[in-house]
């Protein structure tokens, strides 16, 4: 073997002594490491274009960090328990930018008319807004007004879950009343937080109607809709849940209906209406030079063994009968178990499997079916855990910043949480911000998981990169990312209540001199559902929420010189930034 001289030796030691000056080249050892090879160099790919995310991305916008005002943070001195390397050369998606969607309801009142909700909302920047509603959308009509709410055709009751009939309950796009939320506010509120829209149209009205052909009728009362919109909205959905024997239309009277349509929806029936839907809205989509996409409702998971038939066969008839017709599909999952008194470990641990089984069952429902792959818009989310103020408390925010995550991870296209406002019900609200019922809080006071979203957006760069954990256990979970502006970034979660200290180094990343970090943590109230929030310890300063000046909060900071080192206390998220040379 060739011996080397002392100056080759010498010129080696430091060539890698220069090398790891000017890269943190990840895993945090000492000693002397060989020449970095050729890979090593900061030169990030972006994957193809994943078939579940599709046309959402065509809104993808490079993201630049603004370094915060920041103050001297407390580096972590103790032992790390755990250790995350971030490879900034792997990029594992772009971020779509609707993926931090919101949802409008019609019962929050005119809204755009209120200055400090606008302002929350703008500094949200959800990119993307829905609406009318949820349910609310299948006895929607979006031309009515005061005097004529709704067509006459639309039946005076409609049956329920049990099949009885009760009088129909029609919300119109024309009502210009205080506590409700008209069309021209929805197309205002879009307006006034740089947002774009996705529309539910009515379904419903489909399988009620009592018109000679009621399909056709719904069909054309959308493609008005669309008419009217002029191009404003791309994204357009043809019903809400209508699998659910809580929507309207799913019990239809056929004695009424005289196009013989059968007493109890299927996911055939819906699919081969659903193309006549399309049809209709897309020629009134061309004849006002518009680009829409349309989605179909699919159903998220493996129907259990008690489900009825037509939830268990839905998925199947609906893609048989419309899925080459439509643009993407839709989905809605509320995580916890419905109507319990989840636990913390109950809820943060969904945060990150039901997006991930979501998204497998659907793909493994398009491809078995011979549909193949398209875009998927997970346009409801939330928990629906109640009894200890679950929603309205810290744990919900953490479980939104793990869900979050988990969304970008698994390649939505889109996804909207429920819902902005709603009521208070004793701290079973799902609404992000107060609408004027809830005990010692002010009118539009924003709800712990607004700033755990705020801060995710400020803090997540626009492509999500890989990352690897190796963890004390499986409290911690991570999500990585760079900004298009060069710095490298990860949202650490603690789902648990033991402290963690993690160890970050980076792969191929051009380090600069300083790294930012905001800590979010709960209050003590109500344990363990503090309905507060603290943001680098400053909380808010009335009984609920977080600080109101989080705009201006300062990011604590310290010397990027290697391997960074954070305190994670328990149940925290921590958002981190990475300055580049």
């Amino acid at each position: 073997m060739e011996k080397l001289s002392s100056a080759s030796i010498l010129f080696v030691v430091l060539l890698n002594i220069s090398c790891k000056k000017n890269s943190l080249a990840g895993g945090g050892g000492g000693g002397i490491n060989p020449p970095p090879p050729t890979d090593s160099v900061y030169n990030p790919t972006d994957p193809s274009l994943t078939s579940t995310i599709g046309f959402f991305n065509e809104g993808w916008k490079p993201k630049s960090f603004t370094v915060p005002d920041v103050i001297a943070g407390s580096v972590a001195s103790n032992s790390a328990t755990d250790s995350l390397t971030i490879d900034v050369n792997k990029v594992l998606v772009k971020v779509p930018p609707y993926v931090y969607g919101a949802n409008s309801n019609l019962w929050s009142g005119q809204t755009v008319n209120q200055p400090a909700l606008m302002q929350y909302l703008t500094d949200l920047s959800p990119n993307i807004i829905r609406g009318p509603g949820g349910s609310i959308s299948d006895v929607y009509f979006w031309n009515g007004t005061d005097a004529n709410p709704s067509p006459p055709d639309a039946p005076a009751s409609l049956l329920n879950s049990a099949g009885i009939a009760t009088t129909a309950s029609y919300w119109y796009g024309g009502n210009n009343a205080s506590w409700t939320f008209s069309l021209s506010n929805y197309y205002n509120l879009l307006a006034q937080t740089n947002s774009t829209g996705i529309i539910t149209v009515n379904y419903g009205y489909a399988r009620y109607g009592t018109s000679a052909n009621p399909v056709a009728t719904a069909a054309h009362l959308a493609a008005d809709w669309v008419r009217y919109d002029k191009g404003r909205t791309k994204y357009w959905e043809i019903g809400n849940e209508n699998y659910g024997n809580w929507e309207a239309g799913y019990n239809i009277d056929p004695a009424k209906n005289k196009d013989g349509q059968p007493a109890t929806i299927s996911g055939a029936v819906y699919g081969s209406h659903v193309k006549i839907f399309v049809d209709s809205m897309k020629t009134a989509a061309q004849e006002t030079g518009a680009t829409i996409y349309i989605g179909a409702v699919l159903y998220q998971q493996l129907p259990a063994n008690f489900d009825y038939t037509s939830i268990k066969t839905w998925n199947l008839g609906v893609l048989q009968n419309a899925g080459s017709k439509v643009d993407y599909f839709i989905v809605h999952d509320y995580f916890t178990a419905y109507a319990a008194n989840s636990s913390v470990s109950d809820i943060l641990n969904t945060g990150a499997t039901i997006p991930a089984g979501v998204m497998s069952y659907v793909s493994q429902q398009l491809t078995a079916s011979g549909v193949g792959l398209k875009p998927v818009a997970f346009t409801e989310w939330n928990i629906q855990a109640i009894g200890s103020k679950q929603s309205v408390s810290y744990i919900s925010g953490i479980h939104a910043a793990k869900t979050i995550g988990a969304i970008i991870k698994n390649n939505f296209g889109e996804a909207s949480r429920w819902d902005i406002a709603n009521g208070y019900a004793n701290g079973d609200d799902q609404g992000m911000f107060n609408n004027g019922d809830e005990p010692g809080a002010p009118l539009w006071n924003p709800r712990p998981s607004f700033y755990y979203l705020y801060y995710f957006q400020k803090f997540f760069g626009d492509r999500m990169v890989f990352d690897t954990l190796k963890a004390l256990n499986s409290d911690i979970t991570t999500y990585s990312s760079t900004f298009s502006s060069g710095q490298a970034a990860t949202v650490i979660i603690n789902s648990a209540g033991l402290s963690h200290v993690v160890a970050i180094d980076f792969k191929h990343f051009p380090a600069g001199s300083k790294y930012y970090w905001y800590v979010l943590t709960g209050g003590t109230d109500n344990a363990p559902f503090s309905s507060q929030v603290f943001v680098n310890g400053n909380g808010p300063s009335t009984a609920t929420g977080g600080p109101l000046n989080y705009s201006s909060l300062k990011a604590y900071s310290a010397n990027l010189n290697g391997t960074i080192k954070i305190n994670v206390p328990p149940l925290s998220v921590i958002y981190l930034v990475a300055d580049k040379k």
